[in-house]
């Protein structure tokens, strides 16, 4: 069950780390936002929580193996 956790938070983290990536670059392009209101900073936030959660989740998951 932990290994599944793991693997889960894995997954959600790579797909909100692409999800603002691709915000980022397309409000840094002006070719405007997935978003209502385009935010900077709420994108490198969601980019840097997203990054740690990965993090966090690999590094948990290879203590488990």
């Amino acid at each position: 069950m932990p290994k599944i956790l793991c693997l889960t938070g894995l997954v959600i983290s790579g797909l909100v780390f692409v999800l603002f990536l691709v915000d980022l670059i397309m409000t840094v392009a002006g070719l405007g936002s997935l978003f209502q209101y385009p935010s900077y900073f709420m994108a490198i936030v969601f980019l840097i929580a997203s990054g740690t959660l990965g993090y966090l989740s690999w590094s948990t998951f290879r203590e488990l193996k």
